[in-house]
């Protein structure tokens, strides 16, 4: 690599986060407003421009924070987008995650530095948004439902643990469809993800069923 060659000049890489929550059984991700060119006043994934002294998710984090005000989200790697001119400035490729929180235990700040807003939208009603944007969450919501039933996206959702028809409207509500409840629960059995606990509880009125919990890591084989 010839370091002062003009053609590896003038680029740079997004770090950007599609953050996803269940809210009253519906899937909606949380946008922002920009406050500065490019795209003054559109909204926009969580995210922007990566320091070249730090790591992927020590930048996404500090970007998550710095727009949101939230720390400590866990998000796992998505996709890259590296289309030449999908930022105005300069060529900026984009790493891509996916993250889950609950909405109910978190407080969004509404204006930063560089946000006039914050807002979480339902999946339907997602307006144009800034850079392709647009573009990065029908991806990760690809993804998010790809990997649904294979990885513990949800389990921010029920740290005290659930049972499996609790368990099961909230896939319900990702995936956009009706599941069949004996076919859910040997699919979620076999993932080798989930732990029956001692206790039980009801849900929506109904008897009482097993609660479990998703394994920690050290658990997992």
């Amino acid at each position: 690599m010839e370091v002062n060659n003009p053609r590896y000049q003038h680029q740079g890489i997004h770090v950007i986060a599609s953050i996803f929550t269940i809210d009253k059984g519906k899937l909606k991700i949380l946008l922002i407003k920009r406050k500065n060119n490019p795209f003054q006043g559109k909204w926009a994934l969580t995210g922007g421009a990566l320091y070249n002294d730090e790591g992927l998710e020590d930048g996404l984090n500090r970007e998550i924070y710095e727009k949101t005000g939230l720390k400590n989200i866990e998000v796992k790697l998505a996709n890259v987008f590296g289309r030449k001119d999908r930022s105005p400035v300069m060529r900026m490729v984009a790493i891509t995650y996916i993250g889950m929180v609950d909405a109910k235990k978190v407080e969004v700040a509404k204006d930063t530095l560089k946000t006039s807003n914050a807002k979480w939208f339902s999946i339907e009603e997602i307006p144009s948004l800034a850079y392709d944007h647009n573009e990065i969450i029908t991806d990760a919501i690809k993804i998010l439902k790809e990997e649904i039933l294979k990885t513990d996206f949800l389990k921010v959702f029920f740290p005290n643990g659930f049972t499996l028809p609790e368990l099961q409207k909230v896939y319900e509500s990702v995936l956009e469809k009706q599941l069949d409840r004996r076919n859910f629960r040997k699919k979620i059995l076999n993932t080798n993800m989930i732990v029956p606990t001692t206790e039980e509880k009801s849900f929506e009125g109904k008897k009482k069923a097993k609660v479990y919990k998703f394994k920690r890591k050290e658990e997992e084989v």
